[in-house]
C-alpha cells in the first residue's frame, strides 16, 4: 500500500485540489489532488484488489478511497464492509463512486438500497439512491420486481430537502424509468404524484423526473430494454 500512497502523493496536483470545492463541491479534509482520470488509469494499472482496496479506504485520505472504489472486488466485498463505508462518506463523490463502480455490482445491493434509505445523514441516505440509481443502470439481470419494490422508498424519501438527498432520489426514479416501458410508466405516475404536490421538494423531485423522463430518448431505451428481454426469453 505505501508504494500506491507515494504514487498518488507523486500525481497529487495543489491546482486540483483546490478546485475541488468551489469546482465540483467535494468538500473533504485529506487529498491530494487527483483527476478522475489518473485516478482510472491508475486502477486500471493495479486491476482489482479487495485486500488492498481495504487498505487503502482506511487510509483516509480523499484520493486512496476514490481509488478503493475503483479496485474493489464486488464479489469479495461484504455487508459489513458496505456498512462500514457508507457511514465514512462524507462527500458526494466517494459516495457515488462507491454505488456506481463497486456496490451496485455485490449481491448485497438491493438489500443495502432498504436498509440505507431509512439512515439519517445526508451522505449515507443518498448512498441508497445512488445505489438504486446505478442498479438500474448496470443490473442487467433483474426484471421489473425488484425496482418496483423501491418505490415507495423513493416516495419516502421525495420529501427530504437536503440537496444530495434529493437529487440522489431524482436520479434513481430517472434510472428505474429508463428500463423498461412499465417502469417508465410506473415513474412517470409517482414523479406526477411528486409534481403536484403541496411540499417544496416533492414538486422539484417531481419536475426534475418528468423533464428528463418523458424525452423521446428514454422512453427510445426503455423500448429497447424489453426488446431485448423479449428476445433472450
Amino acid at each position: 500500500m505505501k508504494a500506491v500512497l507515494a504514487e498518488l502523493q507523486r500525481l497529487g496536483s495543489a491546482k486540483v485540489c483546490a478546485e475541488m470545492g468551489p469546482r465540483f463541491g467535494i468538500v473533504v479534509d485529506r487529498a491530494y489532488g487527483i483527476t478522475m482520470a489518473q485516478m482510472r488509469e491508475l486502477a486500471k494499472t493495479i486491476g482489482r484488489d479487495q485486500e488492498l482496496s481495504i487498505t487503502l479506504w482506511d487510509a483516509g485520505v480523499y484520493d486512496a478511497r476514490m481509488l478503493a472504489c475503483l479496485i474493489g472486488e464486488p464479489a469479495k466485498i461484504t455487508a459489513a464492509q458496505m456498512d462500514a463505508w457508507c457511514e465514512d462518506f462524507d462527500n458526494w463523490a466517494t459516495c457515488d463512486t462507491a454505488c456506481f463502480a463497486l456496490f451496485d455490482r455485490s449481491p448485497h445491493a438491493f438489500d443495502k438500497v432498504k436498509q440505507w434509505a431509512g439512515h439519517k445523514p445526508e451522505f449515507e441516505k443518498r448512498a441508497a439512491f445512488a445505489l438504486l440509481a446505478s442498479l438500474a443502470l448496470h443490473d442487467k439481470q433483474s426484471g421489473d420486481a425488484p425496482f418496483l419494490a423501491t418505490l415507495p422508498l423513493v416516495r419516502a424519501a421525495a420529501n427530504d430537502p437536503r440537496n444530495f438527498v434529493k437529487k440522489g432520489v431524482s436520479w434513481a426514479l430517472r434510472g428505474i424509468g429508463g428500463r423498461s416501458v412499465a417502469l417508465r410508466e410506473a415513474a412517470i405516475n409517482l414523479a406526477g404524484e411528486l409534481a403536484a404536490s403541496d411540499d417544496t421538494t416533492e414538486r422539484w423531485v417531481g419536475k426534475d423526473v418528468l423533464r428528463d423522463i418523458q424525452r423521446p430518448l428514454i422512453a427510445r431505451r426503455a423500448e429497447k430494454r424489453d426488446a431485448t428481454r423479449t428476445k433472450r426469453k
